[in-house]
């Protein structure tokens, strides 16, 4: 009888140590993510499912390319995953359809199509980054007053892998 509870004891540590590992994982580290809508095709596809890192931007700030999710800041239940186009002190204009940060041309071959919106030129303010979907047509991003320049305090983590569905794997930049 006495190697039965040894064995209990033994299952119960390692089930306890195992959800404290994982909750702590989750809660630091890396989380899952399921990416609802068509804002970021062709880059990413409604109902891919992702791993964001959620440690690299308590090391650094976020950098202009990145995909990352943050808080909407209208509802902070809801989540957004869009790309940084512009960081603190750029400057960031849409004309013409082209999207210009600090007066120069973005190279964009991710995007969908040209955004049939106009930007005025602004300045990204300190502490906050410009997003924008990789569908400029079907996002709702940083051009809009609901979402604006994002604070930096809202940004969950980096989307770094697609992982499903797996024909689909590949990482993020």
């Amino acid at each position: 009888m006495g190697s039965l509870g040894e064995e209990a004891k033994d299952w119960i540590v390692s089930i306890v140590v195992a959800v404290v590992l994982a909750f702590f994982i989750r809660q630091f580290i890396v989380e899952l993510y399921i990416v609802d809508g068509p804002s970021m095709r062709p880059t990413l596809q409604s109902q891919e499912r992702l791993i964001v890192n959620k440690f690299v931007y308590k090391i650094r700030e976020p950098k202009k390319g990145e995909i990352l999710v943050f808080q909407y800041p209208r509802d902070p239940r809801r989540d957004f995953i869009k790309r940084v186009i512009a960081t603190a002190g750029d400057t960031v204009e849409i004309k013409d359809g082209r999207v210009f940060v600090n007066d120069q041309l973005l190279n964009e071959d991710y995007i969908l199509e040209k955004t049939k919106s106009e930007y005025p030129k602004s300045t990204v303010p300190k502490g906050t980054i410009f997003v924008m979907g990789d569908n400029r047509n079907n996002s709702e991003d940083s051009r809009f007053a609901d979402v604006g320049f994002v604070p930096l305090d809202l940004i969950k983590g980096k989307a770094m892998l697609v992982f499903w569905p797996v024909s689909q794997l590949k990482t993020l930049p």
